[in-house]
């Protein structure tokens, strides 16, 4: 049967040694710069060299975590970083970013890339498309069930499976809830959690909508083995040390077929207990936060944890054969279960004047490897009886073995790949309408939709695929059809694309990367939407070798990052509630049922966040409190070549529409999204404050004027 490794968590060179001690078979940490972890320590340059040295000691494989947004600005860096972890010998590149994957392929071609879950791969399709771009493996979404993972397994790639730590409530990759509420991204690796706050729909202050217990599929490791898994993966580099010594033990044990130790597994950390929902598609009762008794529980594992992993101990077992034989010096071999020897040779033997060297003597000194990760397993001796070598002399060539077998043991598990030159991307001409075009996107087709189509100011309606029968056959080629950004019933979305072609259809767009694929098999014209986190030119040049014609930007740019955005026609979004987190299970039907649904969350400061279902997909959208506008500076954002202007719960679209052909200021509650504050330069926020809104009725305030320019001048 299949054997998936161990894939623990290192957010620190202690929780790094926790794991190999412990017995894991690779971890996973992120360095100072391009980790979805940026909060904690992480590793240094000279601490990553260090890192992987004592990984391919232990045997283990060490991935690297590429696994953010770029912006323009980074890519020197990130070219440093690639290359010198490379010049490390790390196994592996974990990466979300079309752009990263592009720049690692062109400079280190033969190392191996494994995609991020923040890639939201989660069926057959996308799975396909990766290996046919060079990736190795890929991390599957959280929000899997085994089916659906099983099917995964088919396509040829290996696979990654999440299997222990924390769940988060949206879809990998697909939350910008910490961006538009703190300017803090998620995709940045800087997540503020604030969806572990209490959000309501019933209007309880203390209840946590968006807050889902921790998964534990340490009870199915045999069948998760059994379907083809590769790798098992714990969540929890932001987790404290004990935590992945108490993870990675639990693992070892149920992938050998023991009863893993769940009590300690859950005292370490839990969210009011563990789940298993989406992988047992039993999705009731998921929700959970840290409480009081979970920390308790803490306190009494701890310090028995912290002894599994404070001081190495023999986990590599070594076969020895010494020689002491009268008239030659003294000769130790080792050699290691990898096949590593190596062979010593000591002082000249005396004669012995009382007791000459003996097997069991040599056991006994040769067998001290307190303080490495050996132990003696088995030894085999040539002593004439008549010889005498003093325990100094067997300890120095004891040391020497251990000090050989180590670099050998670095070098056999080191791989060395080719470093390439990075040359410039070639720019193409990118034409773009003058003005920018207006492209709106609504949830249906109706008497709206046929209302907006008609005025030559729109160049495109976007409509979901399932909405495709009901669009008159006159208007079908001004139709961009979208796809739920998360669907994991591929055939579905297959049919209905097939369908839309027969009606006539010819545009399509893209959320993830199984959809480029999907709407290319299909013979669509392909575009670039929010699902595909386009923040950077080398990310636009990948997706025009796609076959995408333009491309929507990141919302989480700044007006001046979007200027230098090249490689393809971009697209930005001037007008919507924008969607903040995508999410497999509702909120509101675990709290207060669908029957008594207002599509409404509200945080703790009676912010409303509207909440909308797709049956298609089976997911649930949360959208931003108040919508972006922008009408009143498109002068500023005219080095685009389209607007959308996102309508889907807009209650006025038509009014809206007319009032962005005017340039008009917002008469309503708004935001100016992320275009002048970004999500780097952190602003002050009003304590209880969420969301950065203008209220087109309150008096102007210098203060936030003054922010706003200077916001600008950055």
């Amino acid at each position: 049967m299949n054997t998936p490794e161990i894939l623990a968590p290192a957010g620190a060179p202690e929780s790094l040694t926790a794991a190999l001690q412990c017995g894991a078979d690779a971890v996973y940490a992120g360095g100072k710069q391009f980790s979805a972890r940026h909060s904690i320590e992480n590793f240094d340059q000279a601490q990553l060299e260090q890192a992987v040295q004592l990984c391919h000691l232990y045997g283990a494989k060490f991935y690297l975590t590429l696994n953010t947004m770029v912006f323009n600005a980074e890519f020197d860096a990130l070219e440093e970083t690639i290359r010198h972890a490379v010049h490390c010998g790390v196994d592996a590149f974990l990466v979300q970013d079309l752009g990263v994957l592009d720049l690692i392929r062109t400079i280190a071609p033969h190392t191996p890339i494994h995609a991020s879950t923040q890639m939201m791969i989660h069926t057959p399709e996308g799975t396909r498309w990766a290996k046919s771009h060079g990736i190795s493996r890929v991390v599957v979404s959280r929000e899997l069930s085994r089916q659906e993972i099983r099917a995964i397994c088919q396509c040829g790639v290996e696979v990654e499976q999440f299997v222990h730590g924390a769940l988060c409530m949206r879809v990998s990759g697909q939350c910008g809830l910490s961006a538009v509420i703190g300017s803090r991204s998620a995709n940045r690796g800087r997540c503020a959690q604030a969806c572990r706050l209490p959000f309501s729909a019933s209007g309880n202050a203390s209840y946590c909508a968006l807050s889902l217990k921790d998964l534990c599929l340490v009870p199915y490791v045999q069948q998760i083995a059994a379907d083809g898994v590769a790798s098992l993966k714990i969540e929890g580099r932001c987790k404290r040390t004990e935590y992945v010594a108490a993870a990675v033990t639990a693992l070892v044990q149920a992938r050998n077929g023991q009863e893993p130790d769940l009590e300690t597994l859950r005292a370490v950390f839990s969210r009011s207990g563990f789940t298993d929902g989406y992988y047992t598609g039993k999705r009731q009762h998921m929700f959970g936060v840290h409480q009081k008794e979970d920390v308790l529980h803490a306190k009494d594992v701890l310090s028995g944890l912290a002894h599994s992993y404070q001081k190495p101990h023999g986990i590599i077992p070594l076969t020895m054969h010494v020689t002491v034989q009268s008239n030659q010096p003294a000769r130790l071999s080792v050699t290691d279960p990898d096949g590593s020897a190596v062979t010593i040779t000591g002082e000249m033997p005396q004669p012995a004047k009382t007791r000459p060297t003996d097997p069991q003597q040599l056991e006994r000194q040769l067998g001290k490897l307190g303080g490495t990760i050996y132990t003696l397993d088995q030894l085999t001796t040539d002593c004439d009886g008549v010889s005498m070598l003093p325990a100094s002399a067997l300890n120095a060539m004891r040391r020497d073995c251990v000090t050989q077998i180590d670099r050998l043991r670095i070098k056999r598990n080191t791989p060395k790949y080719t470093l390439m030159a990075a040359p410039p991307l070639l720019e193409k001409a990118v034409s773009k309408p003058d003005p920018p075009t207006f492209r709106l996107r609504l949830s249906a087709w109706n008497h709206n939709a046929e209302a907006l189509l008609s005025d030559p100011a729109a160049e495109a309606l976007l409509l979901p695929v399932s909405a495709a029968a009901s669009v008159p056959e006159s208007v079908r080629d001004s139709i961009y059809l979208t796809l739920p950004r998360f669907c994991a019933d591929e055939a579905l979305l297959q049919r209905a694309l097939q369908e839309a072609r027969t009606f006539g259809f010819l545009h399509l767009v893209c959320e993830n990367v199984a959809h480029c694929k999907l709407g290319a098999d299909n013979h669509f014209t392909l575009h670039g939407g929010m699902g595909l986190n386009a923040e950077n030119s080398r990310c636009l040049h990948a997706l025009r070798d796609e076959g995408l014609r333009d491309t929507l930007l990141s919302p989480e740019l700044t007006l001046a990052q979007t200027k230098h955005c090249t490689g393809l026609p971009i697209g930005l979004l001037v007008y919507g509630n924008q969607p903040v987190m995508t999410m497999r299970n509702c909120p509101i039907r675990e709290e207060i049922d669908c029957s008594s649904c207002r599509h409404i969350l509200r945080n703790r400061t009676g912010r409303a966040f509207p909440v909308y279902c797709d049956p298609m997909a089976g997911v649930t959208t949360m959208y931003n409190a108040v919508p972006t506008w922008i009408a009143d500076k498109l002068d500023q954002l005219d080095h685009a070549a389209f607007w959308l202007l996102d309508l889907t719960i807009c209650t006025d679209p038509i009014n809206v529409f007319r009032a962005f052909q005017q340039r008009a200021k917002s008469q309503a509650t708004f935001t100016r999204g992320l275009f002048f504050r970004g999500v780097e330069k952190l602003q002050k926020i009003r304590r209880n404050s969420y969301v950065h809104i203008h209220t087109a009725a309150a008096p102007k305030r210098k203060a936030a004027l003054a922010g706003d320019k200077k916001q600008r001048r950055l």
